[in-house]
């Protein structure tokens, strides 16, 4: 009766003794309520379980280059310390058309919230995707970040479990970002952090070659658009260096 109850409680982690008792008895057992309850509290199950929140299924989508900005985002966050131990994290954010580094934000702690709210003020400044690809991060899958993107109308993709190249645009900017600027510096403050990843994204957007876009940077791609600007992204990026 012991592995029968257990059996039963995995199988339905919610359900409490009176509906495990119910469920055993319409089963065609005849144990009585006390001896099945002396079970389930032997088991422990009498105790406050957090139940494993299931994944829904996360159909493969395909990893396409993108004809046109603003179609397809991709994010992901990534993690690093600063010299005293204290842990960061960064939201990365590009576009999929041309790998565009469209934002990457650093802080202690980044929730649903905080995604929104920097997601809002690149839209501000660019427009708004159709589309954004992410993992099944908590702070992707919650019910703020899914009515965020119902009330804008942007369809959410989400990669699944266990396969991070499905979202290999991102991963292979992360392995970018991680080996020029978060394993090549040693950081003692948030702001050292912020302040060198947004001299970085200039000098990626406007100045450093791309292979998957012919050896050009991403705001001379497709079209060539944003190429008059990388001499003045080039300036700027100069005086910030001073």
């Amino acid at each position: 009766m012991e592995e029968v109850i257990g059996e039963l409680a995995d199988k339905h982690p919610a359900y409490g003794f009176r509906k495990l008792f119910s469920t055993l008895k319409l089963k065609g057992h005849k144990d009585n309520h006390k001896r099945v309850y002396r079970i389930y509290r032997k088991l422990g199950l009498n105790k406050k379980r957090k139940a494993k929140r299931r994944m829904p299924n996360r159909l493969k989508q395909p990893l396409e280059q993108q004809a046109q900005l603003n179609q397809t985002w991709s994010m992901d966050f990534m993690s690093d310390s600063l010299v005293c131990g204290r842990k960061f994290r960064t939201l990365n954010i590009i576009d999929d058309c041309n790998r565009e580094a469209l934002a990457i934000v650093a802080d202690s702690s980044i929730s649903a919230l905080y995604v929104t709210r920097t997601l809002d003020q690149v839209i501000d400044e660019r427009g708004k995707p159709k589309v954004i690809r992410v993992d099944n991060g908590p702070e992707f899958t919650s019910n703020h970040f899914q009515q965020w993107c119902n009330n804008r109308q942007i369809s959410i993709q989400y990669t699944q479990p266990g396969k991070p190249m499905q979202n290999g645009f991102i991963e292979r900017f992360n392995g970018t970002y991680r080996r020029e600027i978060l394993n090549a510096y040693m950081f003692f403050e948030l702001f050292e952090v912020r302040q060198i990843t947004e001299q970085w994204i200039i000098e990626y957007n406007t100045l450093r070659p791309h292979e998957s876009l012919e050896n050009r940077p991403p705001v001379c791609w497709p079209n060539g658009v944003g190429c008059e600007n990388v001499s003045n992204s080039a300036t700027t990026l100069a005086q910030l260096r001073i």
